[in-house]
């Protein structure tokens, strides 16, 4: 499950960053590029490099206080017990299930446009495939994969972003057709693609870097000391493979492209299939598929560690699980997510709204995660709480359950200013001290509440997301607040264990101690 947490640097920001690079983000980055023009690309491109940076100072912090565990669930239960940890594993379990149906969805795209194959046996061919070699050795198998998948990616966009553009006419190829930008779609501060995409894709990546069991994996298996230079290659590599290939959505706009069945998963297949000759199109193949696998085995990967350690060797054996047993669970785990995913992912489902949801949904833990790990005050009824009533004031703002119009939408955005301030407060608190961050949050809560009231009903996606994380701060603090208990965070890595080392102590305290002469050795001076 975590490698011993001793994987070096080069395996490791490999790793990270081939899973971060999940052919999604390719979909993705291109879709907001031919949606909202100039700047699409770099609000998916930069605001998800950036949450790879920005989780790195709160994962030496899990690391230092559970140096071998094996989920970030883990830790939450020695914390606070089980009812947290199951929040944090099902919410995991669900994020990850979307993420395989994802990219599932993405490989069957590209198989329906460049092969004569259809989308459900692209589908197929993906799930297999990836189960095939994951199901050897875990996460083993995904991290010694991702860096012969990165490598792969890294050659194919060096070779297929130049082609595309210069097939398609190079320099004066643009000026002839910028003409086709609408005001908005020309502007690079456009204030449509930064409510629409850029911030509350923003909100949603801030929510994955500390929700999602595939970053936390790679923080519990990286050697300690080498987790903040991993994190940072990472953070480079990712941003420019997606802004660069998120660009290709631009030039799809410029020409004119028509997405084949109106599905925006479509563009850059269709711009590959158009623009590239047919060396350069098995390039892309190998791109997309190598993308999609080092993302959908780290999913598998993260779904059988949830189940191994959070469902069955917490909860079910009560920490004292039967290693072959546990094995077998993350195993059959992997099969029937494979499953779960591809039948998912034969909906064919827009991606780009897919990601933010979960993302969104995901909003509600991050405060109560966070906070749990440096304020000794948070207890169990407040991380529960938190949570719970995040996600049900999230969903009814989200599906507009209710309509958002008058006192309604002042009450939801007057929350949304303070999930603002959160957020910005949270990256402040990153990288400088707590009292920075606090100042920091509460001035753009501030700040923002005149803004925001009146203006953001408008934009239901974005207030739904800062909703979560003004609800679950909100609670957190105020139940914590009204406790008296303390924790003592140096139990933390007395609770939190490799199993097969508990499992051996256990078995040799059960063990009668011998006496006998020929047992004893001579004592040393």
């Amino acid at each position: 499950m975590v490698s011993n947490n001793a994987v070096g640097f080069g395996i490791s920001a490999a790793s990270m960053t081939a899973t971060w690079i999940w052919a999604a983000s390719f979909y993705a980055s291109a879709t907001s590029g031919f949606q909202y023009g100039l700047s699409g690309p770099i609000h998916y491109g930069f605001w998800g490099a950036l949450m790879i940076l920005f989780i790195y100072p709160f994962g030496r912090r899990f690391r230092e206080l559970a140096p071998k565990a094996h989920t970030l669930a883990e830790i939450v239960h020695a914390r606070h017990g089980s009812s947290s940890q199951l929040i944090l594993a099902v919410s995991n379990l669900l994020g990850s299930g979307i993420s395989l149906m994802v990219n599932f969805t993405a490989a069957g795209a590209l198989v329906a446009v460049l092969t004569p194959l259809s989308f459900i046996q692209g589908v197929l061919i993906a799930g297999l495939g990836v189960l095939s070699y994951t199901l050897w050795s875990g996460f083993r198998a995904s991290i010694l994969t991702d860096f012969a998948q990165l490598v792969a990616m890294i050659l194919a966009a060096v070779i297929i972003i130049p082609l595309i553009f210069l097939n398609l006419g190079g320099t004066p190829f643009l000026a002839e057709n910028l003409d086709r930008l609408s005001a908005e779609q020309a502007n690079f501060f456009s204030t449509e693609a930064i409510l629409n995409q850029g911030a509350p894709y923003f909100v949603a990546v801030l929510a994955y870097a500390i929700g999602n069991q595939t970053i936390a994996q790679r923080l519990f298996a990286v050697r300690e000391d080498l987790i903040k230079p991993t994190f940072v290659t990472a953070t480079i590599g990712y941003g420019g493979i997606v802004i660069g290939l998120g660009m290709l959505g631009l030039l799809a706009l410029l020409s004119g492209l028509q997405p084949m069945d109106g599905d925006m998963n479509n563009i850059i297949p269709q711009m590959a299939s158009g623009y590239l000759p047919p060396f350069a199109i098995g390039l892309f193949f190998i791109m997309v598929i190598g993308s999609l696998s080092s993302t959908a085995d780290s999913d598998l990967s993260a779904l059988s560690a949830i189940m191994m350690t959070d469902i069955y060797g917490k909860n079910i054996a009560r920490g004292n699980p039967n290693p072959k047993t546990m094995l077998m669970l993350g195993r059959l785990t992997m099969v029937v997510a494979t499953m779960v995913g591809v039948i998912f992912a034969s909906l064919n489902l827009d991606i780009l709204v897919m990601l933010v949801f979960v993302g969104a949904l995901w909003g509600a833990i991050v405060f109560p995660v966070i906070a749990s790990f440096y304020w000794d005050r948070v207890t169990n009824s407040a991380f529960t709480g938190a949570v719970v009533s995040a996600l049900v004031l999230f969903t009814i703002v989200r599906f507009e359950l209710v309509p958002i119009e008058s006192a309604t939408a002042i009450f939801f955005e007057g929350i949304a200013s303070i999930g603002a301030g959160v957020v910005i407060g949270l990256m402040a608190f990153a990288f400088f001290s707590r009292r920075v961050a606090v100042v920091v949050g509460i001035a753009t809560a501030v700040i923002l509440i005149p803004f925001c009231v009146g203006f953001l009903r408008d934009y239901v996606v974005l207030l739904s997301s800062l909703t979560a994380y003004g609800v679950s701060t909100i609670v957190c603090v105020a139940v914590s607040l009204l406790g008296k208990e303390r924790f003592d965070f140096a139990q933390l890595a007395e609770r939190v264990t490799s199993f097969q080392q508990d499992r051996t102590r256990r078995s040799q305290a059960a063990q009668p101690v011998s006496f006998a002469k020929r047992d004893m050795a001579p004592a040393k001076v």
